[in-house]
């Protein structure tokens, strides 16, 4: 029996203009991205491309900046500091913020050293102390906001004050509590790297899940009878991706290789922004950050979405301070205080996220804590005083604030939002 040729040459035509669609992706991609970008759509690019300018002038003012063991050390230091901006980053979705992360974070340490040194508490027991009250003082910040209408910036000021009194009561007089390096957790914050295979072999997951993601979200347009977008695209965002990542490892595996703690802060980064992207929790905190009583008419639970915001911010500030005091040995009483508040806020802004709300991305704590520490890191090879480091990171914090208030004027003006 043959073939009715009007359908096959209907299939043929068909298949011919997929084949069109698909070599024209790419550039109608990258059309698509240059139009976002002149709406004011800039996404991460302002901070990849100042990252990018600050490891070129380190780099020539002093070679030893972009070595494998200099990278993998600034990585680590990237962790602490980067966990607590990644709950920041939930409170700045919503515009609100938290000025105390930095004492919650002192606070967790200084339990960490008392309970487990001090009272001979199991570790994992002392962990969850510190953890669970970092969730009771967001909980607290969440129910002066919905209940009594406090401000948050009031009500983490008054809990900054307090949560550093309840850490210097804690220690003491003696002022601070040592962990001894042969503890699992110290070697854990202190010299802890991947197996380089693992690390290797790690750094191809990004891409496979980009390239599944894309293939299964073409799969799901079609089946609905609409554009499936370009095959060739989903491949090059995985193939570039796939090849940038194993690029960095491989150069890592030259020296000590990636940091545990560091692969433990990018998987909660990636947690988050899988929540941020892909769930209906993740949805409705962009929508109350946009606009908080257009989402409350839609159905959205407001004051459900404010207390998730700062138990997860505050618990956060925990974690971090838990492997701050790993990462130095020790949980004094100057954990928590000087520089960290300014430099968790400032990577979260610095990265991306708004001030004005509904818009960020957990990837914002990850590339403002490594331009923050790569500007540290970069003065201090230079034998140059902190006090440099604390205008020029003021200088980038204006920069960022004026180009995400530029971008937003532009949004607006092309109707974007």
């Amino acid at each position: 029996m043959s073939a009715n040729p009007n359908s096959a040459r209907g299939r043929a035509l068909d298949r011919a203009d997929a084949r069109v669609r698909d070599d024209e992706g790419l550039s109608g991609a990258l059309r698509g991205f240059l139009d976002r970008v002149r709406s004011g759509d800039l996404g991460m690019i302002p901070v990849a491309v100042g990252l990018v300018l600050i490891s070129l002038i380190f780099a020539w003012l002093n070679p030893v900046f972009l070595r494998p063991g200099n990278v993998s050390n600034l990585l680590y230091d990237c962790a602490t500091t980067g966990i607590i901006s990644l709950g920041i980053v939930c409170v700045l979705m919503l515009g609100e913020i938290d000025l105390s992360v930095g004492s919650m974070s002192g606070l967790a340490s200084a339990i960490l050293g008392v309970l487990w040194i001090n009272q001979g508490w199991p570790m994992i027991g002392a962990i969850l102390v510190a953890l669970l009250l970092g969730a009771a003082v967001g909980a607290l910040y969440a129910a002066l906001y919905n209940r009594v209408g406090m401000p948050s910036f009031v009500a983490t000021l008054a809990g900054l004050l307090a949560l550093l009194g309840l850490q210097l009561y804690l220690l003491g007089s003696s002022g601070s509590i040592n962990l001894p390096f042969s503890l699992p957790l110290v070697r854990f914050g202190q010299n802890s790297y991947m197996p380089n295979w693992l690390s290797v072999a790690l750094a191809l997951v990004p891409a496979a899940i980009v390239l599944w993601s894309g293939l299964s979200t073409r799969r799901r347009r079609e089946a609905a009878g609409l554009t499936g977008g370009s095959l060739s695209v989903v491949v090059a965002k995985a193939v570039a991706l796939g090849l940038a990542l194993e690029a960095v490892v491989l150069y890592l595996a030259q020296g000590r290789g990636v940091p545990w703690m560091f692969a433990l802060f990018v998987l909660l980064v990636a947690f988050m922004d899988y929540l941020f992207t892909r769930t209906q929790w993740g949805r409705s905190m962009m929508a109350v950050g946009g606009n908080r009583e257009a989402a409350r008419r839609a159905g959205i639970n407001v004051r459900r979405i404010y207390l998730s915001a700062f138990v997860l911010c505050s618990t956060f500030a925990a974690l971090g301070g838990i492997l701050s005091a790993a990462r130095l040995g020790s949980a004094s009483q100057q954990a928590g205080t000087g520089d960290v508040n300014l430099n968790a806020i400032a990577a979260a802004v610095i990265g991306g996220t708004s001030l004005f709300g509904g818009r960020g991305s957990a990837y914002s704590a990850l590339l403002g804590i490594v331009v923050i520490q790569a500007i540290s890191n970069g003065l201090t090879l230079l034998n140059l005083s902190s006090s440099l480091r604390y205008m020029i990171l003021g200088g980038v914090l204006a920069l960022a604030v004026i180009v995400d208030s530029l971008a937003r004027r532009s949004r607006a003006s092309h109707g974007r939002g």
